[in-house]
């Protein structure tokens, strides 16, 4: 029965893919080509050319930014299968998915599987469409590693509650519309008294300080309630579930700043050949640093198995409902490649690798180096690698009692 249904199959997935090449060839702009999708970082907002806009439009009508999201709440509706072929054939062209962001990467995934329909029907379709911005009300100034320590209340007031506290490292803070937040609302019990709720970033009462950073930017906030009304609408799940739901976003954001998700869109460029364009090289075109030549095929190899590793774990992951703990295991690994690959880069262009400012650097050299700086903390945010061993010993590998 198999063989019978390959031919069919294999002329479904021909038939979409020449779909797909129809609709980029009518709707991607060529001058996007090779661009980066901005919405899928945290470093500022971006005023969009008509272009970006005609595209991410585009994109959203189609649900293709999030292709495999449900059809009725304004995703794909898209097997696997024609995910892959999307992705594919985006990537021929040179062409960026434009939808992105925390709505998409963390809190997306985790309202489809704990939000009521209500919540679905109205927070969902504005992320599939690139509309909306949303951040992570999660760390506060004595409750990171134990972040179950966290102290913002939600006082309930009947029909809404009144939230005052504060929180920091909220990535992305001072231009997103809306914020993903857990809060204390009972102080009786460290972890069933946290609850999951939406807060509105333009409330009265809210406000964010922006930090600036060691590598020059200031993607990060501490942002402060002060007597923020939020409805009872926007409590996700049920009163004192908020560990359980946090717990599930953030195995969604470890995945995605793993080798599973946004580093390996960051790799650009193999080492070998910037090493070539700033070290001397052979008579065969190869570099003439053996030691420096067997450092980075070491490390291309270790990232390579790294990455397949990775899209395995979450392809399998996927298949059984979702993100795991296997999401510790990607970051806690993902983010130290990530660090060793910009240590690297730095050495490798000597002392054009240190620049800060000056037009003798590039401007790729002035990022490279901002890039290592702010890659110092891949390995905090997300979870502490500490953190991520703990899980691991726990989760994974069955090692010690957990709560």
């Amino acid at each position: 029965m198999a063989t019978q249904l390959e031919p069919h199959l294999h002329a479904d997935e021909d038939a979409f893919r020449s779909e797909v090449q129809q609709f980029l060839a009518a709707h991607f702009p060529a001058e996007l080509k090779g661009k980066a999708n901005a919405l899928a970082g945290v470093d500022g907002p971006t005023d969009e050319t008509p272009a970006q806009t005609r595209w991410r439009e585009a994109v959203g009508e189609r649900g293709w930014g999030t292709p495999t999201w449900p059809k009725e709440y304004g995703g794909g509706g898209l097997t696997k299968a024609q995910a892959k072929i999307v992705e594919q054939e985006f990537a021929k062209v040179g062409a960026y998915n434009p939808i992105g962001g925390m709505g998409v990467m963390m809190f997306g995934p985790t309202l489809l599987e704990y939000g009521s329909e209500e919540q679905k029907r109205e927070h969902i379709p504005p992320i599939c469409r690139g509309e909306i911005r949303w951040c992570q009300g999660y760390s506060e100034p004595n409750a990171g590693s134990d972040l179950a320590n966290l102290q913002t209340f939600a006082e309930d007031k009947g029909d809404h509650y009144i939230v005052n506290g504060q929180k920091t490292w909220t990535s992305g803070g001072q231009w997103a519309d809306k914020c993903f937040a857990i809060v204390r609302t009972d102080k009786s019990d460290k972890h069933r008294g946290i609850s999951f709720m939406l807060i509105d970033m333009d409330a009265p009462g809210v406000e964010v300080r922006p930090i600036t950073m060691i590598s020059g930017t200031s993607p990060f906030c501490e942002t402060f309630f002060d007597n923020v009304k939020v409805p009872k609408a926007n409590l996700v799940g049920e009163e004192g579930q908020g560990w359980t739901i946090g717990k599930r976003l953030l195995q969604h954001e470890r995945t995605n700043i793993s080798g599973g998700g946004r580093l390996a869109s960051m790799m650009g460029r193999s080492l070998g050949e910037i090493a070539k364009k700033y070290g001397e090289t052979d008579a065969a075109g190869e570099l003439a640093d053996k030691v420096l030549r067997d450092r980075i095929a070491d490390f291309e190899i270790r990232w390579n198995s790294f990455l397949l590793t990775a899209r395995r774990a979450v392809e399998e992951s996927k298949a059984q409902g979702g993100v795991s703990e296997i999401s510790s295991v990607l970051k806690k690994l993902g983010t130290k490649l990530s660090q060793e690959r910009s240590e690297l880069m730095i050495e490798i262009r000597g002392l054009q690798g240190l620049g800060w400012e000056g037009e003798e650097f590039t401007d790729g050299e002035l990022e490279a180096v901002r890039g290592w700086l702010f890659g110092k903390a891949t390995t905090i945010y997300g979870g502490s690698t500490e953190i991520q061993n703990n899980i691991i010993a726990k989760r994974v590998l069955g090692m010690l009692d957990h709560q």
